[in-house]
């Protein structure tokens, strides 16, 4: 018996046999289940191994058959890629990591999980363009004549390109600049982008910022995540094919920022040239050299920048067309795609002498050209129309047809005469261009109080503020007594209330508002102005002023009054933009008062005493 002494011992003390023989039994059935359970274990082993050894038959059978057929594809793919890396220009560090993961992924099972994951890294290492790049064209006549030929105007930044193909000529080596275009949409700072990149002879590659909020996007997952990807600089690099396209980063003041962290803050690794040398992508986890791709961002306002990005680009204002150039444009770009998109041939369809003109002034209200193409589309349509459905038509398209084709015009704020006092014409910047605004001064008998309306913003209604005390301090420039403003209410009020207007460019006009409407002398005949004032009687100078000079042109404005401070502003201004207009730079707002109020009072004055 299989048992211990001391169970033997135990069963032989046992005198009464039926008492034994059950102990005995107990013990015989422990020993049954013991060697039950024993034989269970070895007949799983058993089977394991057979499975295996099944298995690994098989494999070895599959691989023979493969090797008949003509080798392993898995195999042969990855002999495939070592062949690839054998012609990469990539570094030796580069090289080595390569190789590792090559072999780490050779000795993984190709239907586990991380296959797929390792197979793509290895995948992306070897489709990035490591040390290849495109020869820049140097023919800097040709660059220009290609700038010319897809824009008209623009004269800064086809400048700024020129210089740096000179640049790159003279040294043949340089880290690339990262230019901002900044301006209104419809200017056309995407296709310059494109422009940029056929006259250096580049790959172009466009990444869309606008509603971008995950820096994932930017830098890439990590490899160990579900579904992990490069980010969008990589992939776009590996389109591309070169270390050294031309990169757009259309909308860069429309990143915006949520709980997966600030894109905004991971392009600053990108877009510094002491830094992208060695961008770190998540995914790829090996720096890579971004120097030498020209970045061109794009923005309609900078005030939404983050500061730091703002600091390490260039910025390159494009401003807003004048009435003139828009017509060359239509002329030269816009009518000729319009004909070949709407399949309408050129001579079935003539234009009169200032129509293209009145559309611009009377069915557009913008800066750039974006709305005046809807136009131009709708007219082609028109004349489309016409020619499918066999109807009667002059060839050429006259004003007097306009309103037929387009329905009424858009009454466009134009400058409305100074028969009432207290009524000013100001100047607005906007991030889709110029615009005219109208402040208006009402005075009521009252007990001093003074009210804005007009959804005004906390900047423009102290403006207000300093105005009216500015004036009550120096009561005796206006002929009045200090008294009477105790004795009026003052309601200042800038119409179009539902949209919000802030900012200190109005400070000059309320000013001139206010004067008029206690004096109730008549204001300066087509005249508007912008200026900052402060409570010691200075004028400071404002920005925007070539779009602010284009919205007074479009509105009919003849004279403008603004800071001395912004005279270089003035100058730096091309001559056919200001062509007939009269600037008054002033420095103080005693200054502005006597200058823009006439002597001769409005019809049915008050009588304010």
């Amino acid at each position: 018996m299989n048992a211990e002494v001391a169970e033997k011992q135990k069963m032989l003390e046992v005198a009464d046999l039926r008492e034994r023989a059950s102990l005995l039994l107990a013990h015989l059935t422990k020993e049954l289940q013991m060697l039950q359970m024993k034989n269970e274990i070895q007949s799983k082993v058993r089977t394991e191994v057979d499975r295996q050894q099944r298995e690994y038959f098989l494999h070895q059978q599959m691989k023979t058959i493969q090797d008949e057929l003509g080798g392993n594809p898995i195999e042969q793919e990855m002999e495939d890629m070592r062949g690839k890396a054998a012609r990469k220009k990539w570094s030796k560090k580069v090289g080595e990591t390569f190789e590792k993961e090559l072999t780490k992924l050779q000795r993984m099972n190709p239907a586990g999980a991380e296959f797929s994951v390792q197979y793509n890294y290895v995948q992306l290492l070897l489709d990035l363009p490591w040390g290849e790049y495109s020869n820049d064209k140097f023919d800097l006549k040709n660059a220009q004549k290609i700038l010319d030929r897809d824009h008209f105007g623009l004269d800064k930044v086809k400048e700024r390109i020129i210089e740096h193909l000179a640049v790159l000529k003279l040294k043949g080596d340089m880290k690339a600049p990262i230019i901002c275009l900044y301006g209104p949409p419809g200017v056309g700072k995407t296709s310059l982008g494109k422009s940029m990149a056929e006259a250096l002879g580049r790959k172009y590659v466009r990444m869309s910022l606008g509603g971008l909020h995950d820096e994932a996007e930017i830098r890439g997952h990590r490899k160990t995540y579900i579904g992990a990807m490069p980010g969008r600089l990589i992939q776009s690099m590996k389109k591309a094919g070169t270390s050294n396209p031309l990169f757009v980063l259309d909308e860069i003041d429309k990143v915006g920022r949520s709980n997966q962290g600030d894109p905004a803050s991971a392009l600053l690794e990108v877009l510094d040239p002491e830094q992208n040398n060695a961008f770190h992508d998540n995914f790829v986890e090996i720096e890579y050299d971004l120097s030498r791709v020209m970045f061109v961002a794009t923005a309609n306002s900078l005030s939404s920048i983050h500061p730091a990005l703002r600091d390490r680009m260039e910025i390159i204002e494009v401003n807003g067309y004048t009435e003139e150039e828009k017509v060359e444009i239509a002329l030269r770009h816009l009518l000729p795609k319009q004909f070949k998109e709407n399949g309408i041939k050129p001579k079935q369809l003539k234009l009169a002498p200032g129509l293209l003109e009145a559309v611009i002034e009377q069915y557009t209200d913008e800066s750039g050209v974006r709305t005046l193409e809807k136009r131009i589309a709708k007219l082609v349509r028109y004349r489309a129309k016409q020619i499918a459905l066999k109807q009667k038509h002059s060839l050429t398209i006259t004003i007097e047809d306009l309103p037929k084709i387009y329905g009424p015009s858009h009454a466009r704020d134009k400058y409305q005469g100074n028969d009432v006092a207290g009524v000013v014409t100001g100047l607005a910047w906007t991030p889709t261009g110029g615009d005219i605004l109208f402040i208006e001064t009402s005075i009521t008998k009252g007990e001093g109080k003074l009210t804005l309306t007009g959804n005004l913003g906390d900047v423009m209604k102290e403006s207000a503020v300093i105005a009216l005390e500015y004036i009550k301090s120096h009561s005796d420039i206006i002929g009045l007594d200090p008294d009477v403003f105790k004795r009026w209410n003052v309601h200042v009020h800038v119409p179009e209330g539902a949209t919000p207007k802030d900012g200190p460019s109005a400070g000059i006009t309320m000013l001139t508002s206010i004067a008029s409407a206690f004096t109730q002398q008549k204001v300066r005949k087509f005249t508007a102005m912008t200026g900052e004032i402060t409570l010691r009687g200075r004028v400071l100078p404002v920005g925007g002023i070539k779009e602010k000079i284009l919205a007074a042109k479009r509105a009919g404005i003849k004279e403008i009054i603004l800071s001395a401070d912004n005279r270089k502003d003035i100058e730096d201004i091309d001559a056919r933009y200001t062509k007939g207009m009269r600037f008054t730079y002033v420095t103080e707002m005693i200054e502005v008062v006597k200058h823009a109020l006439l002597k001769e009072k409005v019809e049915n004055a008050l009588k304010v005493a």
